[in-house]
């Protein structure tokens, strides 16, 4: 087993953190008066919203090398899978010729 961890959650835990650092880029921003506070009472709802739009194309063009190792990683394990699924196939296919052989 390796020490490395999964691209899948490397991938994960970076793009979480380029949200919460938005978030909290937001908050100080609406905090401070250079951006709206939103609407009523709708200021973290605004906040989250607009942290959400802010870090999906910031992830989109940062972490786009972490997102090809985990496709990478991920279309191996199906690959493999694939290959496995076919191989218990093949000997469920000659256990049952072999059956049907047998008198």
């Amino acid at each position: 087993m390796s020490l490395k961890p999964s691209a899948t959650i490397r991938y994960t835990a970076m793009r979480l953190g380029i949200f919460v650092g938005c978030l909290v880029a937001v908050a100080g921003l609406v905090r401070l008066g250079w951006v709206p506070a939103g609407l009523g009472d709708a200021n973290a709802a605004w906040v989250v919203l607009l942290a959400i739009v802010i870090s999906a194309p910031l992830s989109f063009v940062l972490l786009r090398k972490q997102r090809d190792e985990m496709s990478t990683q991920i279309s191996g394990r199906v690959a493999g899978a694939k290959e496995k699924l076919a191989a218990n196939r093949s000997q469920e296919d000659q256990a049952d010729d072999a059956a049907r052989v047998a008198p």
